[in-house]
């Protein structure tokens, strides 16, 4: 099957304006993801849906395939389902737009789910990693069955550990914001009104699980960083220079070594 990556790029963001096209390493930050997403093997292409000529116009440089959507789209999975309507692939991945360390493995792994198995839709969460607070409404939590479904994702601490000492408690599991569909599939999603739940918690994909639709979950060993907050850019800005720098002078290093 062949696959897409659609990556919803809204320009206007609460917390951090503007932050998909911040551009303190020289790109903007849309631009890292899209080159991130470009490493997965399972895919055909990469195409930023954004509701804004600006970002278009920003990316212009990259060489980036961008498709300008709806402005008043409700939720980054409607303005992925509006491009989904015009492309040819079954599968179609919503990468979000302020993941710039997005790991290629995750998306080909989730492709490869829904080639290999008769699931409609894919997402991915790993074990909560040390030091984060599973209270933190920010983080959203995922309970998953023994045969890899999602049972239901939470703001809240769930599942409630009312024995907090108990050894058999399970473990609480992060989710990460990156979806996989079959493309039938995500357009009948778009038709649907957002349910009861969705509503309650601010989670799309709880609309799915409220129409008795399954969700197969892939545990992955770590979370990506997401940038929420311009404290968070700063250190992927930082993250990013210190590993730009160890590469060039890797590449000096080795040039030196062939000379001699």
């Amino acid at each position: 099957m062949a696959a897409v990556v659609v990556i919803p790029a809204r320009l206007r963001s609460t917390r951090f304006p503007a932050k998909i096209l911040a551009c303190e390493t020289g790109k903007p930050l849309v631009q890292h993801v899209v080159e991130r997403a470009r490493l997965a093997k399972r895919i055909s292409r990469v195409i930023v849906a954004t509701d804004d000529r600006i970002v278009v116009a920003a990316l212009a440089p990259f060489g980036t395939d961008c498709v300008l959507t709806d402005p008043a789209h409700a939720s980054g999975t409607d303005r992925v389902a509006e491009v989904a309507r015009t492309v040819g692939e079954d599968i179609v991945v919503n990468v979000q737009g302020d993941e710039p360390e997005i790991e290629p493995e995750i998306i080909d792994a989730l492709v490869e789910r829904l080639e290999q198995s008769d699931d409609d839709m894919a997402t991915a969460a790993t074990i909560f990693p040390e030091g984060a607070d599973p209270a933190d409404p920010n983080l959203v939590k995922v309970v998953i069955d023994p045969e890899g479904r999602a049972i239901y994702f939470s703001r809240a601490a769930i599942p409630f550990r009312r024995d907090a000492n108990e050894r058999r408690n399970t473990a609480y599991y992060l989710h990460l914001g990156i979806y996989a569909y079959r493309r039938a599939y995500l357009l009948e999603y778009a038709l649907w009104k957002p349910t009861p739940c969705e509503v309650t918690e601010k989670l799309e994909q709880l609309r799915a699980l409220e129409h008795g639709r399954k969700i197969h979950v892939l545990c992955v060993e770590r979370a990506t960083h997401g940038i929420d907050t311009a404290e968070q850019y700063e250190r992927f800005v930082d993250r990013y220079t210190r590993i730009t720098e160890n590469a060039r002078a890797s590449f000096i290093a080795r040039k030196e070594t062939d000379r001699g």
